[in-house]
C-alpha cells in the first residue's frame, strides 16, 4: 500500500509535544481561503513554479536544479514513511513522536492507519492534525493525542471561507469528546471573519478532553505557495499584538 505525502518536516516544535516529525498528507476537502499549505488541498501530485528563481537553464526535463520548479506529492509506503520518521527517535524521549497532517490525513486512512500501526510497533507516539471532517473511530483511538482547529462558529461563514459547512465538524467534536482522546484545539485568528472566538472557546470549554485551545495569528506564508500553484487568494491581515492579547483571553489550557 502506498499514501501520497507532500512533505515530511524534522525537529518540529509546533504540530504537538515535545520534538516531532510531521508528515504531512496531500489531499484535503476544506479549501480555506487563508489555507497556508495550498499545496496539500488538492489529492494529485502538484508542479510549483517559482519564476525568480529560474536561471533559464533549458533543463527543465531533466529536473530543476535552480529550484524554480518543485513536485509537490510523493507516493510513499508505511515502511518508507516509517524509515524517515525513524531517523529522530532518538529525539522522541520527553513526549515526542510523529504527527500526521496535511492536507487531512484521514483521506488516507487505510495508509494512515498501517503508518501508526508501524510506528507505534517501533514504540514511536503518534498524533493527528485533522480538519474533523472524517470520523474513524478506530484511528483515533490509536493515537496520543488529537490536533484540530475549530475556525469559524457560524457555518454559512464557515462555508463561505472553506468551502463546506461545519455542522459535521462540531458534530465529530463531542464524538471524539466521548473516547477520552486528548484534543488540542486551535482558531486561525483572521481579523476580516467574523468568527465569534468566544463562542468557539465557550463550546469548546464544556467538553472535557480539550486540553488546550490556542489563538493562533494568521500569516501569509501559504500566499507564495499558492501563486506558484498559479491559485488566486484572498488578501487578509495579520492580527495585531494588541488583539491578539485580546482575544487570548479566551484562550486555555487545562
Amino acid at each position: 500500500m502506498t499514501g501520497l505525502i507532500s512533505d515530511i518536516q524534522r525537529a518540529s516544535l509546533h504540530d504537538g509535544y515535545g520534538i516531532r516529525t510531521t508528515v504531512f498528507f496531500k489531499g484535503c476537502p476544506l479549501s480555506c481561503s487563508w489555507c497556508h499549505n495550498p499545496e496539500c488541498i488538492d489529492t494529485k501530485p502538484q508542479m510549483l513554479f517559482y519564476p525568480e528563481k529560474c536561471i533559464g537553464c533549458g533543463m527543465c526535463d531533466e529536473g530543476c536544479y535552480a529550484g524554480a520548479k518543485v513536485v509537490c506529492g510523493k507516493e510513499m509506503t508505511a515502511e518508507e514513511v516509517l524509515s524517515e520518521v525513524s531517523r529522530d527517535i532518538s529525539y522522541y524521549s520527553g513526549g515526542g513522536g510523529v504527527t500526521f497532517s496535511g492536507g487531512e490525513p484521514f483521506m488516507q486512512a487505510d495508509f494512515l492507519r498501517e503508518c501508526i500501526a508501524l510506528c507505534k510497533n517501533a514504540g514511536i507516539g503518534c498524533a493527528a492534525e485533522t480538519s474533523m471532517i472524517y470520523f474513524n473511530e478506530d484511528i483515533f483511538r490509536s493515537l496520543d493525542f488529537v490536533m484540530t482547529d475549530f475556525k469559524i462558529l457560524d457555518s454559512d461563514t464557515h462555508k463561505k471561507h472553506t468551502g463546506v459547512l461545519n455542522e459535521v465538524i462540531k458534530e465529530n467534536f463531542v464524538r471524539l469528546n466521548t473516547l477520552g482522546i486528548p484534543i488540542i484545539a486551535r482558531t486561525p485568528v483572521i481579523p476580516e471573519i467574523d468568527q465569534k472566538i468566544d463562542k468557539i472557546s465557550e463550546f469548546l470549554q464544556s467538553l472535557d478532553n480539550v486540553v488546550k485551545y490556542e489563538l493562533l495569528p494568521y500569516h501569509p506564508l501559504g500566499k507564495a505557495k499558492a501563486a506558484a500553484l498559479g491559485i488566486d487568494t484572498v488578501h487578509f491581515t495579520t492580527p495585531t499584538k494588541e488583539q491578539m492579547k485580546e482575544l487570548n483571553k479566551y484562550a486555555f489550557i487545562r
